[in-house]
């Protein structure tokens, strides 16, 4: 059976096709979850946007603008 296997894959040939998908899979994965806000081990959770409590009117030079105070 093992002469069947042999002549119709190249175990050298498997072997490296095979550490070169893992290794992108293994890539993949990381960079997936470093892109995560859950499991980024380097930066950890990013900081929440502060929510916005008032916004207020404010005219400079004539042209209405608008301020956020939070």
């Amino acid at each position: 059976m093992w002469k069947i296997w042999y002549s119709i894959f190249d175990p050298r040939r498997a072997l490296i096709a095979q550490a070169v998908f893992l290794g992108a899979l293994m890539f993949m994965i990381h960079l997936i979850l470093l892109s995560t806000d859950r499991y980024n081990w380097l930066d950890g959770p990013r900081q929440k946007r502060a929510d916005v409590t008032e916004v207020q009117p404010v005219q400079t030079a004539g042209l209405d603008l608008v301020k956020i105070v939070g």
